[in-house]
């Protein structure tokens, strides 16, 4: 391609791709902070019902007197007697006090804060009858997140790439900060939806503006540092919560660097890519002699002029007049056999993985013993995945990522709660799969698309894993009914969209496709094989029938001789 020539001719991937792809990607350390946050910033911890103000609880046992049994002998949660019950114990340790009227906690819980000395949950009483506001905290952040990828997404193609960065900045820290500051629920749920939507917009915007800065031999590595990033800030995430417990300080700390990146950010260099593509020659061209400059290609900086860059972009901007529209997904067969296909993975994938990572207190283990073990899971998970990806194809290997992902959380539960180690062992297997599907899912997506809407069909892959994010945390709540009621939704979701992956085409070793005509063509294609193999099935099937007939027949005269 002539852009690519261009970004060799000023350096390729030299000191100038180096700082800025750094400068870019830091910031992701802490976005993956923000995504899981509330498991650490909402923990419930052990909680029952306040006596009355009157109650004198300096005698022995006056507390307990105060407090319904479970079956297991431990508090009630959520309710507590209208009248203190005293009695004999029983023979399991617990006081005989379970026949006596109870009523709701009426005058609040107490908390126990040996392990969270402050979370929104003990701040704002988010339990028993409150309890779904909890979840629908982070579903409000991942509706910020949809939002945020609807708008500052287009907001990147009208204003471009860097303007819309510093404003997801600048808002991320203005937004984070005023959340740690928050006097009540309402007003902390509205600025995590604030913060959801920069943060949306820095993911997008972070892998536009280095991808299109970067030439084609490189994208791929990029695309991996990302990733590997964005695991390694679930490390920092849990040191970072272990070593600042309050919700408040915690929420502040994640936030307040934002403010430092939206500094250094004014030194970023616009895309030149996005320039040339708005007709902006002149400003393409001063993008390009700049990052010549800085690399060290002076003269070959020099040496551009506007009659090298119309000359050298013709192609591509007359390519980029026949961009499809997305009402092009629903109207050609073939786009909207993949539309749905890809739909279905994208939610699958996304609504599983929150619904592991955003409920680390059901696993009976240390929460932040649990979150490094999921973030260490991703690095092996994503490399051996990456191999899949490359020796077997792109198909098994989503298949196969899903399938086993849907299969280890469907196993969790039936396993028995006390059973720790082995809840754990599954679900960190579950979560690597899950992480190596949404590897193979963004390479799956942008290889089946033609050229002329792969972003518009990576776009609309990405708003419906959005919507998983946002349903995911909703599911829980079905716990009420049978504990292991949102595993089983967990797992059967991902189980039943593999499935779809049987539909799709395979595209290791294929050429991309550039129109909707190509995608036909290779649809039918695949149609094709697959009917090829079926004959051949069935004719192997018949010569193994005839083969076996053969001794039948012989014997018959014989028989008849005898």
């Amino acid at each position: 391609m002539a852009f690519n020539d261009l970004l060799l001719q000023v350096g390729g991937a030299g000191r100038f791709q180096q700082i800025q792809v750094t400068l870019v990607v830091l910031p992701l350390l802490l976005m993956a902070s923000h995504n899981t946050l509330q498991n650490f910033t909402a923990a419930v911890p052990t909680h029952h019902c306040r006596p009355p103000a009157d109650a004198n609880l300096s005698k022995d046992g006056e507390l307990d007197a105060w407090l319904p049994r479970d079956r297991q002998g431990r508090p009630e949660s959520c309710l507590r007697f209208t009248s203190p019950q005293r009695g004999l114990p029983s023979p399991n340790g617990t006081e005989t006090n379970s026949t006596g009227a109870t009523e709701p906690c009426t005058h609040g819980w107490i908390y126990d804060n040996s392990t969270f000395p402050s979370t929104i949950v003990m701040e704002w009483d988010l339990v028993c009858s409150r309890r779904a506001l909890r979840q629908l905290a982070q579903s409000l952040y991942m509706v910020g997140v949809l939002l945020g990828a609807m708008i500052f997404g287009h907001l990147a193609d009208r204003l471009g790439r860097r303007k819309v960065l510093i404003l997801n900045y600048l808002q991320t820290a203005v937004s984070g900060t005023c959340a740690a500051f928050a006097p009540n629920f309402p007003v902390y749920c509205a600025f995590r939806l604030l913060s959801g939507m920069a943060l949306a917009g820095i993911s997008l915007n972070c892998m536009t503006l280095n991808v299109e800065w970067m030439p084609i031999h490189t994208r791929a590595c990029v695309g991996t540092l990302i990733g590997y990033v964005y695991s390694l800030g679930q490390f920092l995430l849990a040191g970072v919560a272990y070593a600042v417990p309050h919700w408040r300080y915690l929420q502040l700390l994640v936030s307040v660097p934002f403010f430092a990146f939206f500094i250094y950010s004014w030194f970023f260099i616009e895309s030149a890519r996005w320039y040339s593509s708005s007709g902006r020659l002149d400003l393409t061209l001063k993008a390009l002699q700049r990052v010549a400059w800085i690399n060290g290609k002076r003269e070959e900086g020099a040496s551009l002029s506007m009659e090298v860059l119309r000359a050298s972009l013709q192609k591509e901007l007359t390519l980029g007049k026949g961009q499809a529209s997305a009402m092009e997904l629903l109207r050609c067969p073939a786009l909207r056999r993949l539309f749905l296909c890809l739909s279905m993975l994208w939610f699958a994938t996304s609504f599983a993985y929150y619904g592991l990572v955003m409920d680390l207190q059901g696993f009976g283990v240390s929460i932040y013993l649990i979150q490094v073990i999921f973030g260490a899971v991703d690095l092996p998970a994503k490399l051996v995945g990456f191999l899949v990806i490359n020796s077997m194809g792109r198909r098994p290997a989503q298949m196969a990522s899903l399938l086993l992902a849907g299969i280890c959380i469907l196993i969790n539960g039936v396993v028995p709660q006390d059973q720790s180690v082995v809840r754990t062992s599954l679900a960190v297997l579950g979560k690597g799969c899950l992480a190596a599907s949404f590897n193979c899912i963004f390479l799956y997506t942008g290889e089946l698309y033609p050229t002329v809407i792969r972003q518009t069909g990576l776009g609309m892959g990405s708003t419906l894993a959005r919507v998983g994010s946002i349903v995911s945390p909703l599911v829980s709540m079905t716990a009420e009914i049978y504990p292991s009621v949102p595993l089983f939704i967990y797992g059967a979701v991902p189980v039943a969209a593999s499935a779809a992956t049987a539909l799709l085409p395979e595209t290791l070793g294929q050429p991309l496709p550039d129109t909707a005509q190509d995608v036909e063509n290779r649809w039918a294609s695949t149609q094709r094989q697959q009917r090829l193999y079926r004959r051949r099935g069935k004719r192997r099937q018949l010569q193994q029938e005839r083969k076996q007939m053969v001794p039948l027949q012989a014997s018959a005269p014989a028989k008849d001789g005898l």
